[in-house]
């Protein structure tokens, strides 16, 4: 361009010529802006990237984002009539605790005066009536134990000397089997529900007396997962007829390929079902829950495309999901992340306010989210659709705001419904089960153990959640399934199940 300027300005009389040039240097200084503004924004990217990469490789490990719960009972411990009800929770809580101590074994030992303390320093008599007793409680930890049991058949001769008859013999876990149904339950409940690797239950075992390999134990855990495969058939085949489901899945690696396996998880009504399965494709929710009707509780995943399209399953979303990239924009866009962090608190303090009154999930509600969490919502969405211009698209605030944005139908979703939770937290919270088997147990051996894992993972979880203590349902069951009619399978379901006289009679 500097060719085509006159070499003196000031000889420069053409009108028409100035104007070209001064076209030709607004362009010239658009460019440049232009030119400018893309490298302040790649600036701005690459220093957020470092400030992550920083964070990432310095950063505190446990910095993680604070439960949305915590965060509301410490905004509420502000206002003393919530902190007059969680006060009232919290002897509730303990009155219920001390009810159960007192369901335990009770042993009484009386500790008498010894017969040096029985003199009076008063009178220097030694003739002392009996008062009472002073009590104290104290409650003891008992080493769970093995038992020996030596099973004694009784036979039977006839006088005639030509027939004999034999005590029927006990009911066995298996043909052969020499471990019981409550060998094979705690070993269950150690792995599903403690997350206690075989080599760790090897060593409690020998503890307690009874030298068991891994190999042993491995078996007992598969042997109970072949013998219960029926009832999570049955549950498995329940679960599409619930109307609301949430629905989440993690990374299990697989010992024998040396890949990444999944283990997912279903919740709906009385069930939790977990299923393996080797890809992380949309295979395994449409196996689950196939053209059934109703609402699926997930994140953004597109695995669970196939089941949420127009004639199945409308989508919900989560919100805490929203919530957590956020908190995690905080370091690059503080003002806006603190913004929306207390925005979503004032819409978890709605479920609070519901919880209190006693209203969940009734129309009362309902009514109580349409008058206060709507307009929160509306407002939010409002806001971040004029904040989202100003940050980078692929920066941590870009993408939070972009997740919120574009998925707004399914994160409010729920104020169509009373029932439908604001978060899909109840399955991640039975994900972390496999999370923390994954840092104990480190893999699964193969396709069908991961299987294995997931239909015993399914029963122990669903005892869990309807409150059935899973030692004493896995010792019953195991045992009763192999005489229990099919047509009546239902009546061992974790939900339906009903302990034998024997623990009730305890329990009372």
């Amino acid at each position: 361009m500097g060719d085509d300027l006159p070499k003196d300005l000031d000889e420069m009389t053409d009108i028409g010529a100035m104007r070209a040039l001064l076209t030709q240097l607004v362009e010239a200084v658009r460019r440049n802006q232009e030119s400018i503004d893309k490298l302040t924004r790649t600036i701005e990217q690459k220093d957020e990237e470092i400030g992550q990469l920083k964070q990432m490789l310095f950063g505190k490990k446990s910095e993680k984002v604070i439960p949305v719960d915590r965060e509301v009972k410490r905004r509420r411990k502000k206002d003393a009539s919530k902190a007059k009800q969680d006060r009232e929770k919290a002897r509730q809580k303990r009155k219920k605790n001390a009810a159960a101590k007192k369901k335990l074994p009770q042993e009484e030992q009386e500790h008498l005066v010894p017969d040096e303390e029985c003199h009076c320093p008063v009178c220097g008599g030694d003739r002392f009536s009996f008062l009472g007793w002073e009590e104290s409680v104290e409650y003891e930890f008992v080493p769970a134990h093995f038992k020996h049991i030596v099973h004694r058949r009784e036979q039977k001769a006839c006088t005639c000397g030509q027939h004999i008859v034999v005590a029927p013999p006990p009911v066995r876990v298996s043909e052969g089997v020499v471990y019981g149904p409550g060998m094979h339950a705690h070993t269950v409940v150690s792995k599903c529900l403690d997350s206690i690797p075989f080599y760790r239950l090897s060593k409690r075992f020998e503890r307690s007396g009874i030298p068991l390999a891994r190999s042993t134990i491995c078996d007992i855990f598969h042997r109970s997962a072949g013998l219960l495969e029926p009832l999570y058939k049955r549950i498995v085949e329940l679960l599409p007829a619930e109307t609301y489901v949430n629905a989440d899945e993690t990374r299990l690696k697989i010992q024998e390929t040396d890949d990444d396996g999944y283990m997912w998880v279903f919740i709906g009504g009385p069930f939790v079902v977990y299923r393996f399965s080797q890809s992380r494709s949309g295979e395994t929710p449409t196996a689950m829950l196939g053209d059934s009707q109703g609402v699926l509780q997930v994140d953004q995943y597109s695995g669970y495309n196939q089941v949420t399209t127009p004639g199945k399953r409308n989508r919900a979303g989560c919100l805490s999901h929203a919530r957590r990239k956020f908190f995690e924009a905080k370091k690059t866009a503080p003002k806006l992340a603190e913004h929306v962090l207390a925005t979503i608190l004032d819409v978890y303090e709605v479920e609070y306010d519901a919880a209190a009154d006693g209203i969940l999930g009734t129309e009362k509600h309902q009514a109580m989210r349409q008058l206060r969490s709507k307009p929160i919502l509306e407002r939010l969405k409002e806001y971040l659709e004029d904040e989202r211009p100003k940050h980078l698209p692929k920066g941590p605030a870009g993408k939070a705001i972009g997740y919120f944005v574009d998925n707004y139908d399914a994160l409010v979703f729920c104020l169509s419904d009373p029932k439908i939770r604001l978060d899909n937290n109840i399955s991640e919270a039975q994900l972390r089960l496999i999370a923390l088997g994954r840092k104990n147990y480190l893999f699964v051996g193969h396709e069908v153990a991961g299987q294995n894992l997931a239909v015993l993972q399914t029963l122990v979880a669903t005892c869990v959640a309807n409150k059935v203590n899973p030692q004493e349902y896995l010792t019953d069951v195991l045992i009763q399934i192999q005489t229990h009619p099919q047509s009546r399978i239902d009546e061992l379901l974790p939900h339906n199940w009903k302990p034998p006289p024997e623990i009730v009679t305890a329990e009372a």
